[in-house]
């Protein structure tokens, strides 16, 4: 997310951040059926106040996923197909002619919502694809010279296709940057399966979700996760990792990454009921932060077991 999440946000009682946390999980779990591990990787994108990147096939639930955070969060929710012949008004809007008011008049795009899922981003040719990633930097929309700020709370859940599919545009390692977390959900399992063909359709029971936050309780959240205590030895950890991860890949990674691993990792320990960072969270979340930056291979996993913990 563009915004800056600051220590001095308001944050909820620990008790009730705990409470909200577990709610959040338990309702998004009901949705995505058997899928834990993913859904609690977005729930930490949420709470660190950044952009997901998922890796997947169609139909394996992305945009149940999206729906559900957005609905639990009190948030607005637009799904956004992105195909080969999209410009970058169709995202971001544009200005039209108004003829009763003699003036053109600014017509928002549906990135202007608080949850934002780019379906098929890498479809989208790089003119368009660079405008959704600069707005998810930015934080606000520039057409014709004038600035519109976007919600606040805002984020993007992007899909992309294997690249090995016809008629992909692969994202420039620069915008894959922008995405503090990829993950990906993969076909359900047996019993998860079994779920969905007995149980009411996931879109119909989206109908009956009920907010159990709203964007006040979200920076409240936020706010709680900005708080969390990263001690000396931990940012020397990550400095570490960020070190060996450029002295074994070419395309290394910025500094971004390790602000991106620093935020992910205080909101994991928040999720799991503490007020300072483990070396346990760094090494958890820190796969899900870092491959999509170092070329989507298993590097990350070998570059963790790798460097020592201070």
């Amino acid at each position: 997310m563009s915004a800056e999440i600051t220590p001095e946000a308001e944050a909820p009682e620990p008790a009730a951040t705990s409470q909200a946390i577990d709610r959040l999980t338990e309702r998004v779990d009901e949705l995505v059926v058997g899928k834990a591990a993913a859904v609690r990787l977005a729930v930490c994108g949420v709470i660190a106040g950044g952009h997901l990147l998922i890796h997947d096939a169609p139909g394996v639930g992305k945009t149940v996923l999206g729906q559900a955070l957005a609905r639990l969060l009190g948030l607005g929710f637009r799904r956004v197909p992105f195909t080969s012949d999209m410009l970058p008004a169709d995202v971001l809007g544009a200005y039209v002619y108004n003829r009763s008011a003699e003036r053109f008049v600014f017509h928002p795009g549906p990135i202007f919502t608080g949850v934002v899922l780019a379906d098929e981003v890498n479809r989208a040719p790089p003119r368009t694809q660079s405008a959704l990633l600069e707005a998810m930097e930015e934080g606000r929309v520039s057409v014709e010279g004038t600035t519109h700020p976007l919600p606040e709370p805002f984020f993007v859940i992007a899909t992309q296709n294997p690249m090995e599919q016809h008629g992909t545009f692969p994202l420039p390692e620069s915008q894959l940057d922008r995405f503090l977390l990829s993950l990906s959900l993969g076909a359900p399992d047996r019993d998860a399966e079994r779920r969905v063909l007995t149980e009411p359709p996931r879109r119909a029971m989206l109908e009956r979700v009920e907010p159990i936050l709203d964007a006040h309780g979200v920076r409240g959240l936020q706010g709680a996760a900005a708080r969390v205590r990263v001690a000396e030895p931990i940012t020397e950890y990550i400095l570490d990792l960020l070190a060996e991860a450029r002295r074994r890949h070419e395309r290394g990674v910025s500094p971004r990454a390790g602000l991106a691993l620093q935020s992910a990792a205080r909101a994991w320990a928040l999720i799991h009921g503490r007020d300072h960072v483990l070396p346990d969270d760094v090494q958890a979340i820190g796969p899900a932060v870092l491959d999509h930056r170092l070329g989507g291979s298993p590097a990350t996993s070998e570059l963790i077991e790798a460097v020592p913990v201070r």
